[in-house]
């Protein structure tokens, strides 16, 4: 299966672009203004290419690349209210296009590592969403994990958008989180290899199905010298059926039409299968209203900030292991990593 949809759009219809982008080699800071000006080319480029487009997506590292001998480092990271940022708002704002991109951003507190961030922009330049990777990918990376929960925002063609980074996708209780909030599209972008490959599909149409949303994905492609990363951007109905798949191409645009409004449809009116609103509602038949008592001891324990699996201290990997032994990499660029 490839793309769907046209180069125009129905006035109901949410046209979005799932960009393949090529992993980018980094190796110095004036590696990411490149990825930087080159995104934002892209934004003119596909737009010109399908004038109805209403949506942008760029995949996690599109900015800064994956090198982890350099990536925590000042130099490669990018504030919210960065020049970078302002180039990413003029580029959706002169296309008149909404646009994900990724930013590892610095901590507001000094001397913690930084965040993995996506951020939303409008179509007209304005920040509508901005997002911290709650569940970093450990051992290998070193980033704080996000302090700003899962936003929701209003998006065009009566879309609720959410964003998720790679990881976080793997994580059935972030994608409920943004559905509760009211998400009826879940945006993932991911920077995986291909150790996750069949696991990235499976879990992609599982958090549509199971919350009856849209979910749209996509990642990096290409070598990197050391990793290999799939491509493979998908778009799941809120049933879990695919409508859209790239292959493993650099480059690729997946490129799909979505109608919001019949995810909302159905989370309202739906019997079997409602299972966002079955969770809190069980056994309405026989239980007026259904019994919404919390019955979940990990959520109980989580909660309190004591969740403890029965084989927590077996665990044999929980620092940073063979990537940071001796913790993030922190501060200004050393000397030895200087061109």
């Amino acid at each position: 299966m490839s793309s769907t949809g046209s180069i125009s759009a129905s006035p109901d219809g949410l046209l979005m672009a799932l960009v393949q982008y090529r992993v980018p080699i980094v190796e110095s800071p004036e590696d990411v203004q490149k990825n930087v000006d080159e995104i934002c080319r892209r934004v003119a480029s596909t737009k010109a290419g399908y004038p109805d487009l209403d949506l942008i997506v760029f995949p996690e590292y599109s900015t800064s690349g994956l090198n982890t001998a350099i990536w925590s480092y000042d130099e490669f990271l990018i504030a919210v209210d960065s020049p970078e940022v302002d180039q990413f708002r003029k580029a959706c704002k002169d296309n008149d296009v909404w646009g994900v991109f990724s930013i590892m951003e610095p901590h507001h507190e000094e001397g913690k590592p930084p965040f993995n961030t996506a951020i939303i922009i409008d179509n007209n330049g304005e920040l509508a969403l901005h997002y911290r990777k709650l569940q970093p990918w450990t051992p290998i990376e070193p980033w704080s994990p996000g302090d700003l929960g899962m936003p929701v925002c209003d998006g065009p063609k009566g879309s609720k958008l959410a964003v998720n980074i790679c990881h976080d996708g793997m994580f059935p209780e972030l994608a409920r989180e943004a559905a509760y909030k009211g998400a009826n599209v879940y945006i993932r972008i991911s920077g995986y290899s291909t150790q996750v490959q069949d696991q990235w599909i499976m879990t992609n149409k599982t958090n549509a199905f199971q919350n009856l949303m849209f979910t749209a994905s996509v990642n990096l492609a290409g070598y990197d010298n050391v990793f290999y990363y799939f491509g493979e951007g998908n778009v799941c109905n809120y049933d879990g059926n695919l409508i859209a798949e790239g292959h493993r191409n650099p480059d690729e645009i997946v490129t799909a039409e979505i109608f919001p409004a019949l995810a909302d449809k159905a989370r309202i009116n739906w019997g079997l299968e409602n299972n966002i609103f079955n969770l809190g509602n069980r056994g309405y038949v026989a239980v007026p209203g259904g019994a919404t008592e919390n019955y979940l001891t990990w959520i109980d324990d989580l909660a309190k900030g004591q969740y403890k699996l029965p084989w927590a201290d077996e665990v044999r990997i929980k620092d940073g292991w063979k990537y940071y032994p001796d913790g993030p990499q922190l501060g200004p660029l050393p000397e030895k990593f200087k061109k």
